[in-house]
């Protein structure tokens, strides 16, 4: 019986061998043809600043700004702000908020829950899904030329579709340095003013390239870009690849 037991064993492990494997081939292939749909100079601007591919295997991303904690999933862009004085968070579902001093919170919830995540999150959400990517005339500033590329999204693609922005990269390091972008959140009709951020501080969290600093600039009386008062500081950076609890979003019950 032993013996019968042990040829049935080798004809299976046997059959197992000989039997064509079509399915891993395919497996393996849809792999090999996948593409990114930005163009190749961004590509570069990506890679400068840690690399999509890596981009895409982490999960937590997280940053304090002034007295505030913000913590994201990258892939649900689920979200929480805590503060001492209010808590702000999307848990994929519903947008909520919390007041531990009344009359605390004099931001409007729906704009600003992810406001500072895409700033902080540059360039790599320029990267998301349902992007039109659009070759723009350099922004030269000091007599240095960044070449730039239009964002914009296509319709139906997050709370404001008609948002746009522009990423200036340095020519030589490839490291992002510019964002001018559009405001539509109120209007939610297309708007030619754009804002400008300069990205003048960088720092290196588990092998990222992140924004350490940032600060507006405005056109002066002589029409030339110039530093505004508006600088925010990005502090306690963190990203990883471990995924938190969905009940991390929800909000607290008293």
């Amino acid at each position: 019986m032993k013996k019968v037991f042990l040829l049935l064993m080798v004809v299976f492990v046997v059959s197992c061998k000989n039997e064509p494997k079509t399915e891993a081939k395919q497996d393996i292939k849809k792999v090999e043809d996948k593409k990114e749909n930005f163009p190749e100079e961004l590509g570069k601007v990506f890679e400068a600043h840690g690399g999509i591919k890596k981009w895409n295997k982490a999960q937590t991303i997280s940053f304090n700004k002034e007295d505030e904690a913000h913590t994201s999933d990258l892939h649900s862009r689920k979200i929480v702000i805590n503060s001492p004085k209010y808590s702000i968070g999307y848990n994929g579902n519903d947008l909520w908020y919390l007041e531990e001093v009344e009359g605390s919170l004099k931001r409007d919830p729906a704009f600003y829950y992810n406001l500072y995540f895409y700033f902080y999150a540059m360039p790599f959400v320029l990267a998301d899904d349902g992007i039109i990517y659009e070759k723009v005339d350099d922004f030269v500033f000091e007599e240095i030329n960044y070449p730039g590329y239009k964002i914009s999204y296509k319709s139906n693609v997050g709370s404001s579709p008609d948002d746009n922005y522009i990423l200036y990269y340095n020519p030589e390091t490839y490291k992002m340095e510019w964002l001018a972008y559009t405001v539509t959140f109120r209007s939610k009709a297309p708007v030619d003013k754009y804002k400008m951020i300069r990205y003048n501080s960088w720092e290196n969290v588990n092998d990222f390239i992140l924004p350490k600093q940032i600060t507006w600039y405005a056109k002066d009386k002589e029409n030339q870009f110039a530093a505004t008062s508006k600088i925010v500081d990005f502090k306690l950076p963190l990203i990883s690849e471990e995924k938190l609890q969905d009940s991390f979003f929800d909000k607290p019950i008293k």
